[in-house]
């Protein structure tokens, strides 16, 4: 089954979920299910623009807010552009005329296994960089614009990523648009 979005429509879909929640696989998987742009500029791109490491940008941004000033104004311009999968950690709280918010949650020990065969090193590292990572977000959130990243109830969506594969979620997902009115089924 392929869902297309109708003629003459616009869809903007916002994906949230901290590292390691798959985020990005979905945003991805579910953007190339569409046909329309991901967008999913973040840190990580950032610091290939930069030329610093991931680790110097997080750092950086601590006492720098022009860091995440400029992934999260930069995402929700392009995203305001045409229909799109966006993709980032504060994309349900800044896209706010999102059609479908999306949030992804996993546990702290599934995410940071995910991430060690997503990046390979030591578990145990890889928590404790999760950790600080997850509570330097929160506070920067909080500080830049009052979004209380641990608050998303207010999502039309939320997923335990531990339960379903990536393509499950996908599905998931476009049943929810379809059930919404927002994309019509193709048959094959």
């Amino acid at each position: 089954m392929s869902y297309k979005i109708p003629e003459g429509k616009e869809l903007r879909i916002a994906i949230s979920g901290k590292s390691g929640c798959g985020n990005t696989t979905v945003s991805t998987l579910l953007s190339q299910q569409l046909g329309v742009t991901l967008i999913n500029f973040t840190f990580r791109q950032l610091a290939a623009e930069k030329g610093l490491t991931l680790a110097q940008v997080i750092e950086n941004a601590k006492t720098d807010d022009s860091y995440d000033v400029t992934v999260d104004t930069r995402q929700v311009e392009l995203a305001r552009k045409e229909s799109c999968v966006l993709g980032s950690r504060l994309a349900i709280w800044m896209l706010k005329e999102a059609d479908l918010k999306v949030y992804l949650l996993a546990s702290d020990d599934t995410r940071a296994r995910r991430i060690l065969n997503r990046e390979g090193g030591d578990l145990e590292e890889i928590k404790r960089f999760t950790a600080m990572r997850d509570s330097e977000d929160s506070r920067r959130y909080q500080k830049l614009y009052g979004i209380d990243n641990n608050d998303y109830a207010f999502a039309d969506v939320v997923v335990d990523t531990a339960t379903m594969n990536p393509e499950q979620i996908v599905q998931h997902i476009l049943g929810e648009l379809a059930k919404r009115a927002l994309v019509t089924e193709q048959k094959d």
